[in-house]
């Protein structure tokens, strides 16, 4: 029976990492990572250095990234695009 309760704890936990992890990739809507610009400790998310964001430990490490609003990482020089926007859901139109 503890083996039985066992797995089952197991599996959930897998299946709750599994679905945040996958809403960690699908980024926030109407915004992009944007690499090479952040400063020490105010990156968004982990990299293969670390696993959290507020981890980065220099200013502009081309691995570390935060989200910037849609468009503006190609406007800043020494920036690289790491995942381009997802795009914002609009609300339905009020029927009038």
């Amino acid at each position: 029976m503890k083996q039985v309760t066992n797995t089952i704890l197991a599996s959930s936990l897998f299946i709750a990492l599994s679905a945040m992890s996958s809403q960690a990739l699908a980024g926030k809507p109407g915004f992009e990572k944007c690499a090479g610009i952040v400063t020490a400790g105010m990156n968004d998310c982990g990299t293969s250095k670390h696993k959290c964001s507020g981890m980065a430990k220099t200013d502009s490490d081309p691995e570390e990234w935060i989200y910037v609003p849609a468009g503006t990482c190609e406007k800043i020089v020494g920036a690289t695009l790491k995942q381009a926007a997802t795009p914002v859901e609009e609300a339905p139109a009020k029927e009038e």
